[in-house]
């Protein structure tokens, strides 16, 4: 079993060389930008890494990849959402044969399900993995907003070790919380960056940020000050998260967030700004408008921010 984890646990971008190929280099480099950058875990093949729109190959190309990167430096979370058990299963196995440290899931999706239908999907990937196991609420996407019984129905399960909550509801995420008294043991993170904060003072143990791919600093500073309860610190690094979202509002989609990171992610040298297809990267006019705010948030040096500089 993995400690529990606490801190920042960017949900990273998947670079592409091409809607077909990675982009292994600036895979490499981003993952050393994470690492530096003080996080406390990768989640890769999530939303804003793309994971569902990626082949299989790609996906599991990936997971190889990024643990060769990582070289064992921090946890690796898989992303294996599928709307097969037994395709989340063959990616869980891979991931623990690459050497990853847990696996993340939400319910299947496509076909309507009963609450105890997701329920036994998660028990029975739980059976199944080597690996620990964190349920991903994503409704979203997913189209299935899990509730704080089908989670609890959850939490006998010892290689269910946690959740991640990106349904958008702080009040929701506190009634998650409770859950502790049954498992003290799991690891609590919250989806949406804007609710990093509160979500941690409430008592959650982090967050997983696309914005955190770009910043990563700034989003373990931001955890940090929430942590020691430091309000006047969380007030003035909230001030940075919020400039560091006029990315998202370029494409005012669904997409934007992805799309925006990949694209500041370029700007900065880290990577390719490839989207998986259909999905297309942003144009010179939009490309320039992020420039201005990457260049606002990391400043001429292009240093990433961290408070003090």
């Amino acid at each position: 079993m993995m400690n529990k984890l606490r801190g920042i646990v960017p949900p990273v971008i998947t670079p592409l060389r091409s809607p077909t190929e990675l982009d292994t280099p600036g895979l490499v480099r981003l993952v050393d930008h994470l690492v530096t950058g003080g996080v406390a875990g990768l989640f890769i093949l999530g939303t804003t890494g793309e994971g569902p729109a990626l082949s299989l190959r790609l996906r599991y190309a990936l997971v190889e990849q990024t643990a060769i990167a990582l070289r064992g430096r921090r946890p690796l979370l898989v992303g294996v959402s599928d709307t097969s058990l037994e395709e989340s299963v063959r990616l869980a196995k891979h991931a623990a044969k690459c050497g990853a440290t847990a696996v993340v899931a939400t319910p299947t999706y496509y076909f309507p399900r009963t609450d105890q239908e997701h329920v036994r999907y998660f028990q029975l990937l739980a059976d199944r993995s080597s690996l620990p196991v964190f349920v991903y609420n994503m409704p979203a996407c997913v189209g299935v907003k899990l509730s704080l019984d089908t989670v609890a129905q959850c939490t006998p399960h010892k290689n269910i070790i946690g959740l991640k909550d990106s349904g958008g509801d702080l009040a929701a995420f506190k009634q998650f919380l409770t859950l502790r008294e049954q498992r003290p043991d799991w690891s609590f993170l919250i989806g949406p960056e804007h609710l990093l904060a509160d979500a941690v003072l409430a008592g959650g143990d982090g967050g997983v940020h696309a914005g955190a791919n770009l910043c990563p600093e700034l989003f373990v500073h931001w955890f940090q000050a929430a942590k020691r309860g430091d309000l006047t610190e969380v007030a003035k690094l909230r001030e940075r998260v919020n400039q560091l979202g006029r990315i998202y509002e370029v494409g005012g989609d669904f997409l934007s967030v992805a799309r925006g990171i990949k694209c500041a992610l370029s700007i900065r040298g880290i990577c390719s700004d490839v989207m998986a297809e259909p999905a297309m990267a942003y144009e010179d006019e939009q490309r320039l408008l992020i420039k201005r705010f990457v260049d606002d948030l990391v400043g001429v040096d292009q240093r990433v921010f961290a408070p003090g500089q």
